[in-house]
């Protein structure tokens, strides 16, 4: 009986205290549990807290971003169907790289007599159907791009495309979407703004303007800046600095005219900007004088903003400031900032969340100050500090930018291939370094080098200039196999040089080189490289020469010529000293200041540029 009494107590004991670990949940509803502040626990501080942050936007406009707002039906289920099919996309798992073993060629479908299609889209494909990647051949593309016009999927928008899914699904090399690119401008509509381009754009990349973050698939979309209708299809205007001509500051140190939101998203930013407004060098001006019924919502501001707004030309403010604030509109994105990019005035990002154009290749922190839409009265103080030779900096990158990039729908298109491309084959893909320097990603190919090294305009980038060294390379065709005594003397004579690193001797002759023992002794390493006299019957024809006969042959002089500027493993210095066997040279006429010799046949090159 004792021992029964033991066992069921032991039995209660371990009840309870399985109920105390694993549910103390419910046991806290019992009255002999105390209730802890349940608003203790909320996340600190609320934005909405007045005595924490003093705030410009209304409480009930910063209620409604608190993380206890529930997204509707609508939105879950766009979220749903957006995870499932893409939102985790990557180059790797929803891109085909087999298709681009032939290379990286890209394949627009055909334009259906009768599609409408917006000015816009149809420079787009106009700039990808004359860039070299473009095919006519789906069978031998890498990416496609839809000719269906995707630019604008705001409903409200006379260039929506209706039927878009339905369509691109009948379409037999849609194939979920995968290895294809889509371009879009404008995305969601009234109240929201969302970015739902309605339609299931499966495995397929987005090249988006106004792209936020959150929804950016980084290394698988590229954003791209909003441009207006207008914008020229190839050139474009150039930068509206000029060497030595615009000091680092200007009339103005800051600008903003445009239209103040007065409901819905993107108002409170735009709300704000009065309150850096000082009529001297810091210039905010917008008006409500904008939409079907901006008299409904006016308030007392409105009328005196209307005013102001009329007194300043927004192309002079332009021209005569240092820095431009460039806040979001509806959508995060606006053509202010290509506008500020043209006219050298540092753009000011004030857009939360903004995926920035081309961030994958672009180092912004160099062109543009990005600050924070909820800390706008620290931006006056914060461009104050920066100093007038980093200010010159900021100017000169804008220009950069704008020239290498942004100024034509050419660039715009063409440097999203190309960033694409660069993901395809990321052992010779451009750095930052090439991409952020001029000329620039789209004329420093990575078909000949990726290097900075191999490219003599990037020097100066370095802070460094090219050595003073040079290689002497001598070509030597004899047609008795031996050299004669005057380029035996011309060896000699270039290797006392103190600005001749090493000397080597291109032999194009059928019989070998003479010796090791019986070339002159030089101050400088003397290396000997068998020239290329012989090709194959094929290899003539490409460089329009025809042999006589069908064994190898020799090639003709010009063809021969052309070995001495190949870029041999052999040379390793920046600068070449190219000389002919026959050409006369004195060790001072080597040294002097001046790159060309006396010799005829004498002649200085960049490595680099072989």
């Amino acid at each position: 009986m004792q021992t029964r009494k033991k066992y069921i107590f032991l039995t209660f004991l371990a009840s309870w205290l399985l109920l105390f670990f694993f549910g103390r949940e419910q046991l806290r509803r019992f009255t002999f549990f105390p209730r802890r502040n349940v608003a203790a626990r909320r996340s600190w501080p609320r934005w909405a807290d007045r005595t924490l942050l003093h705030s410009f936007a209304e409480p009930r406009e910063l209620q409604g971003n608190t993380d206890t707002a529930q997204p509707s039906p609508r939105a879950r289920r766009v979220a749903q169907l957006s995870t499932s099919q893409g939102s985790r996309c990557r180059m790797e798992s929803c891109f085909d790289a087999s298709r681009c073993r032939n290379g990286f060629k890209v394949f627009t479908y055909p334009r259906e007599h009768g599609e409408p299609m917006s000015e816009s889209y149809s420079k787009i494909l106009s700039s990808i159907e004359r860039s070299r990647y473009y095919t006519p051949r789906p069978e031998e593309a890498c990416l496609f791009v839809l000719s269906i016009d995707t630019l604008d999927r705001d409903p409200l928008s006379a260039h929506y495309v209706r039927s878009v899914e339905q369509r691109i699904r009948s379409f037999p090399l849609w194939n979920s979407g995968r290895n294809h690119l889509i371009f879009n401008l404008y995305a969601g509509t009234w109240p929201n703004y969302t970015e739902e381009l309605g339609f299931d754009i499966g495995h397929a990349m987005l090249a988006k303007a106004s792209f936020h973050s959150k929804n950016f698939r980084p290394g698988f979309d590229v954003s791209i800046p909003l441009f207006p209708r207008e914008h020229p299809q190839r050139s474009g205007q150039r930068g509206w600095l000029h060497h030595n001509s615009v000091p680092p500051k200007k009339k103005y140190l800051l600008v903003f005219k445009g239209k103040r939101y007065l409901t819905g998203i993107g108002s409170g930013t735009r709300n704000a900007l009065h309150h850096i407004h000082n009529g001297q060098d810091i210039v905010s001006l917008t008006t409500c004088r904008h939409g079907k019924d901006w008299e409904r919502h006016k308030d007392t501001r409105c009328d005196q903003d209307n005013v102001d707004y009329e007194k300043f030309d927004y192309q002079e403010l332009l021209h005569n400031s240092t820095f431009c604030i460039v806040p979001r509109g509806r959508r995060l994105g606006s053509f202010r900032f290509l506008e500020a990019l043209q006219a050298a005035c540092i753009p000011v990002l004030l857009s939360d969340g903004w995926e920035l154009p081309f961030s994958e290749a672009i180092d912004w922190g160099k062109a543009a100050v990005v600050g924070s839409e909820r800390l706008l009265l620290q931006i006056p103080s914060a461009i104050r500090c920066i100093r007038p030779e980093r200010v010159l900096a900021f100017q000169q990158q804008t220009q950069f930018l704008w020239d290498a990039y942004f100024s034509s729908v050419d660039k715009i298109v063409h440097t999203t291939l190309e960033i694409i491309r660069d993901r395809l084959l990321p052992h010779r893909s451009r750095s930052r370094f090439l991409w952020n320097t001029l000329p620039g990603g789209l004329l420093a190919l990575p078909d000949f080098s990726t290097h900075p090294r191999d490219f003599p305009f990037y020097y100066l980038q370095h802070g460094s200039g090219p050595s003073d060294k040079f290689t002497a390379l001598l070509w030597a065709a004899p047609p008795l196999g031996s050299l004669s005594q005057p380029a035996l003397r011309l060896i000699q004579a270039v290797s006392r040089s103190q600005y001749c690193a090493q000397i080597l001797v291109l032999w194009s002759c059928e019989k070998p080189p003479p010796p090791s023992g019986t070339w002159p002794q030089t101050a400088v390493p003397l290396t000997i490289i068998q020239g290329r006299t012989k090709v194959h019957r094929a290899g003539c024809r490409e460089l329009g020469y025809t042999p006589r006969s069908t064994s190898h042959i020799e090639l003709p002089p010009l063809l021969q010529l052309s070995d001495r500027f190949f870029p041999y493993a052999a040379i390793g210095t920046d600068a070449v000293l190219s000389l002919d066997e026959h050409s006369s040279l004195s060790t001072s006429e080597v040294s002097a200041s001046q790159p060309h010799g006396s010799g005829q046949d004498t002649q200085w090159s960049l490595q680099g540029w072989q």
